[in-house]
């Protein structure tokens, strides 16, 4: 580790806590529409006993940007204060309302700031709601700007500037933080930033759309989240208005019989979006990882952060977990000696702001996670940085949640050093393990596009979010889903870091994808939880811990994809990304490859085209085989931690 010039302290007890189990049953499911309102507004009902009103007075203002363009700005300042107060700025463009007379129920990140007496600013974004100008999905930054030139970075900066002039008794000093999009819209923020801006807290982030975030994963298209985030959130507009977005009206709870039957891609985007949603027409005009989408990453711009940074994201976020690990690391490689804090936690997308944090549909993590979260670790962040008062000390750069052992735990840097690199092949006869295959050999499934693999077992509405842990034996009985798991551990396995992918693959159609899944199984006699009332039966669950998808036309080249030669093995290799879980003794470890995950991604046709232009007679079932041992051992790379 490099020395770092400032430190925060995150007091000893977040180094490893464990409490007894406290059964809570989470019953409902999170619409990604719901959880931004949560991620923009506050956290939970906890906070409605304070009120509000009572404690801060309410100002709405139309702030001039360098460009000319006014952005609608609603300041929430406390009426009694002793001394100057900092300023916790929030930039989203899913609304800041109420407008008008009305207040918000919640300020802030939690109850404690606004029982600790912060500015609250809270601003529409460049051509939502009220703001004036056009919405621009992830705006790319400009890299050379003339005295008139506008992007988020800048917005940010004018923001800022407007406020310590015009808002009075401030002491000087701004935050910033967001959840998903308004995390994104902190990151932004970072770069040329205002020297009033102390402390920034990117969370959930949406960094590469493409690569990693909401609307691609390595390739492949997110089908389901992108039809409903765009439909939602990026409509054509007449102009400012005060207005609730109109949300997507499927006509079915059921997103598996939904998107079948809007049969391709191409006819979806004739009946519900051409003309209507000028986003998504862009997107089926960029299959690939062209200029379009690359310059709308900001990493290469986080150069010149001197102020800290606090990078939160969740184990079970179905969203945006690439974000905050490549934010966090971004910001490590180009600032060595600037505080950049990476926080994880078992929660799903906003979670840790939304929910308490003790369990995640059948999982049970111990205790109230996300209330710790809040109040001890986002908390004291920001009042370190923005009332200065406080006693700097030394921090631990990594504050990790270690699933399956359910503890916190705390490193100098993430991945841990001590994590070592180890590798679990896929063997013959459905076998996983630490050791090679004594012989080649090879299994093979057929796909079928008519009949892809659901993401999940549940009859759900789209965008659900639990099933990030969800138990994957309705999967594993499926015939076009391949399953390896070990024998039941004879010691606890901790992995700590990256998981890597490295199928050996073939297929007799021109493309494909492939599914890897890291899965928990839990022993026969695993206690079922209490309370049940869905009688869920624990013994041999098989828990989700990890997955993603990668699309084989693109293993050489995002940018330029290339067929796959029918029957001939192609490397293809992915990263299922970070993970710290403890296999428990007397569980076994899965892994489990499929080449659909419907409606989570389109549907592959299997031949090498333009799947945005794909018509049905183009959708072929294809047999797929993954090759076990010799030069091409198909496995996953993970990172061990001993105890």
């Amino acid at each position: 580790m490099r020395p770092r010039s400032r430190r925060l302290h995150f007091t000893a007890s977040h180094q490893e806590i464990s409490v007894p189990s406290i059964p809570v049953r989470v019953v409902a499911l999170f619409l990604l529409s719901a959880v931004a309102l949560l991620s923009h507004g506050g956290s939970l009902a906890a906070q409605e006993a304070f009120d509000v009103k009572a404690h801060y007075a309410k100002a709405e203002y139309q702030i001039p940007m360098r460009d000319g363009v006014k952005l609608h700005t609603i300041v929430y300042t406390p009426r009694d204060v002793a001394a100057p107060a900092p300023f916790l700025l929030l930039r989203t463009p899913y609304g800041i309302g109420p407008y008008g007379e009305e207040y918000r129920k919640t300020v802030g990140p939690s109850q404690k700031f606004a029982e600790d007496k912060f500015i609250f600013v809270y601003q529409d974004v460049r051509g939502q709601y009220k703001s004036e100008g056009t919405f621009v999905v992830m705006r790319p930054i400009l890299t050379e700007r003339k005295p008139q030139d506008a992007d988020e970075s800048t917005d940010t900066f004018d923001t800022i500037e407007w406020l310590l002039k015009n808002v009075p008794n401030n002491n000087g000093r701004v935050g910033q933080w967001g959840i998903s999009y308004p995390g994104t819209q902190t990151v932004w923020g970072m770069i040329d930033a205002h020297p009033a801006l102390k402390a920034s807290s990117p969370q959930a982030p949406a960094i590469d759309m493409y690569l990693g975030d909401d609307f691609h994963h390595n390739g492949a298209f997110r089908l389901m989240y992108t039809f409903n985030w765009l439909a939602g959130n990026a409509r054509a507009r007449t102009g400012p208005s005060s207005e609730k977005k109109q949300q997507f009206d499927y006509g079915t709870p059921d997103s598996y019989r939904f998107f079948m039957e809007g049969g391709t891609l191409s006819e979806l985007t004739a009946k519900h979006m051409q003309d209507r949603v000028p986003t998504w027409n862009e997107y089926m005009a960029h299959p690939d990882y062209d200029e379009y989408w690359q310059k709308q990453t900001p990493l290469a711009h986080l150069k010149n952060i001197n102020h800290a940074v606090l990078n939160v994201g969740g184990w079970f976020d179905a969203e945006d977990f690439y974000g905050p690990i490549e934010t966090y690391r971004a910001v490590e490689k180009l600032n060595p000696k600037n505080q950049n804090t990476l926080v994880i936690g078992p929660w799903l997308h906003g979670g840790w702001n939304s929910m308490p944090g003790d369990a995640l549909g059948d999982i049970r993590f111990g205790s109230k996670t996300a209330e710790h979260y809040r109040n001890e670790i986002e908390f004291t962040f920001f009042k370190r940085h923005l009332k200065p008062e406080g006693t700097p000390s030394t921090e631990t750069e990594a504050v990790v949640f270690e699933t399956g052992a359910n503890v916190w735990r705390q490193f100098d840097q993430w991945p841990p050093a001590k994590a070592t690199e180890k590798t679990l092949y896929l063997q013959p006869g459905g076998r996983v393990g630490f050791t090679p295959p004594a012989a080649p050999a090879k299994d093979s499934y057929i796909s079928d596009p008519a009949r892809p693999v659901p993401f999940t077992a549940e009859t759900r509405p789209i965008q659900g979010h639990l099933w990030m842990v969800e138990d994957q034996r309705f999967a594993a009985r499926r015939p076009d889903v391949l399953v390896y798991e070990t024998e039941p551990l004879t010691e606890d396995v901790v992995i700590a870091g990256p998981i890597i992918a490295s199928l050996w693959a073939s297929s007799t159609g021109s493309d494909a994808d492939f599914v890897v899944k890291l899965i928990d199984v839990y022993p026969p006699s695993a206690p079922d939880n209490q309370p049940n009332p869905r009688e869920v039966r624990m013994g041999d669950y098989q828990m989700l811990l990890a997955g993603e998808v990668f699309r084989a036309k693109y293993r050489n080249s995002f940018s330029q994809p290339e067929p796959l030669a029918p029957g001939v093995p192609a490397k293809i290799e992915f990263d299922l990304r970070d993970r710290f879980h403890r296999f428990l003794k007397g569980h076994r470890i899965m892994v489990q490859v499929q080449s659909s995950w419907f409606p989570v991604i389109d549907r592959n046709p299997q031949q090498f085209l333009n799947i945005y232009a794909a018509k049905r007679e183009d959708y072929q079932p294809a047999t797929q085989t993954i090759h076990l041992g010799g030069e091409t051992a198909s496995k996953l790379t993970v990172r061990v931690l001993a105890d």
